[in-house]
Formats: C-alpha cells, structure tokens, sequence
C-alpha cells in the first residue's frame, strides 16, 4: 500500500506531461491566430493621411481587392517585413494600404523616406482605434479584403516571401486581382 503512495505523484506527473505533450505538439502555429472578423465587414473607419493627400477611410477601400498593412516605425518586425512590401508593391504591382498604427506622423514618414515606400496611400491611427476595431494583436499584420469590403485574411507577424507566395498572392488571384 505505502508503495502505491510514492507512485501516485509518478502517475500524476505523467498524466501531465502526457497532457502537455498533445496540447503543444509541433503542428500548433503560433501564426495562425483566429480572427473573429474573417468573412464578416471590414470596421469602419476614417483616418487622416500621412502627408498629404485624401484620407484613408473603409469606404474608399470598397470596390477593390485591397490589402491593408498595419505598421509602425517603432516595431522591428516591421523593418525586417519592410522588403517584402517593397518588392509586393514593386514586382508584384500590389496596391497596398498602410495604416499607421499609434505612430507619430514624423517617425511614420521618416521610415518610409529611408526604407522605402510600399504603400499607395498611409492613414494615420494615431489613438489605435482602428486596429482595436480590425482585432490587431501587434504589428505588423496584414488583411486581405475583397471587393465587398469583407475581411478574407489576417497575416499576424510579419509578411514572409513563403507566406506572399503560397498563400496571399494566390488568395489575391482568387479574389479577381488581375
């Protein structure tokens, strides 16, 4: 009886550690953050440009397979990203809209002077209000929105040339983006 004792914590401890080996197996992506808003509106919103310029609202987004990068000067994931923006608007042609998430204006701009400037049109979000509407974990992330105004794809964490090859560009094909 007394051994049964020492071995019940043993047991304990592998039902745990059996528990803990499922629960965070390999196949887990930590990139695959669900999103309450795919397939559903994109918010509605209304921001002041970066520079000059018309602001960058969900209305003037309708109509169009768009996507919509949230980004800040302050954030290194968003420099080491910042490449494949360049060559999405560059090679690839994409029309992308940046939202400048609890930025200055002045840092906003000054990164897009000395990086590069992937976007067509900058809206500033300078309170974060915007992203807390879009569910933005941190940033960057990244929707893809249809011409309907519905949120199609969240990219959490910065954009990858694997990601941007199998799985936006074509997600953009599909949606009609010549």
């Amino acid at each position: 009886m007394r051994k049964l004792l020492y071995m019940l914590p043993l047991a304990a401890f592998m039902v745990l550690a059996g528990y803990f080996a499922v629960a965070l197996r390999p196949s887990y992506d930590p990139q695959a953050l669900p999103s309450a808003l795919i397939d559903k509106p994109m918010p509605a919103f209304d921001l002041p440009p970066l520079g000059a310029g018309a602001a960058v609202s969900s209305a003037s987004l309708r109509g169009q397979v768009v996507v919509v990068n949230f980004f800040a000067s302050w954030c290194v994931p968003c420099r080491i990203e910042h490449p494949v923006l360049m060559r999405l608007a560059n090679q690839e042609k994409i029309a992308i809209t940046g939202i400048a998430y609890k930025d200055t204006p002045d840092d906003a701009k000054k990164l897009l002077d000395d990086a590069g400037d992937p976007y067509r049109r900058v809206g500033l979000d300078l309170s974060g209000r915007t992203g807390i509407d879009f569910g933005v974990y941190g940033v960057p992330e990244t929707y893809v929105i249809d011409k309907t105004g519905r949120i199609r794809k969240k990219f959490v964490g910065p954009l990858s040339p694997e990601a941007v090859n199998k799985e936006l560009l074509p997600l953009l094909h599909q949606l009609g983006r010549p």
